[in-house]
């Protein structure tokens, strides 16, 4: 079981950076993949990026690479959401994810249908 929280939502200006954080519980904080997601009301949950366990392996949605950056500390069982030139339409809850113990990186990893934990989400939004 794996809970997970996240932080560092708000309301920004275009142009400006954001950093997200989500703290996971647990001890194998490490074998587990994480995404991370966002979704606009009315709207399907959007893939945005997604890392390996080591931290060694991400992989980013076509439209969001070179402004977003994933990344993690497994020391402090954080992983992060470095958002840069934010634009309006980035403006979406963010949503933490990790895929069942096992799943490996490769598999799905766009998909939430593979991610099996989830946090409650924080609002970004990001005015014109």
């Amino acid at each position: 079981q794996v809970q997970l929280a996240e932080s560092g939502g708000g309301l920004v200006q275009a142009g400006d950076s954001l950093r997200l954080s989500c703290a996971a519980s647990g001890r194998t904080f490490s074998t587990y993949v994480m995404g991370w997601f966002r979704q606009v009301p009315g709207k399907e949950r959007e893939f945005v990026a997604t890392i390996n366990g080591s931290g060694g392996s991400t992989s980013y949605a076509d439209s969001l690479k070179g402004r977003f950056t994933i990344s993690r500390e497994n020391a402090k069982n954080t992983v992060y959401l470095q958002m840069n030139s934010l634009k309006p339409e980035d403006t979406a809850v963010y949503y933490c994810a990790a895929k069942g113990r096992g799943v490996p990186f490769g598999l799905g990893s766009d998909s939430d249908r593979y991610y099996r934990y989830w946090g409650q989400g924080t609002q970004v939004t990001v005015s014109s």
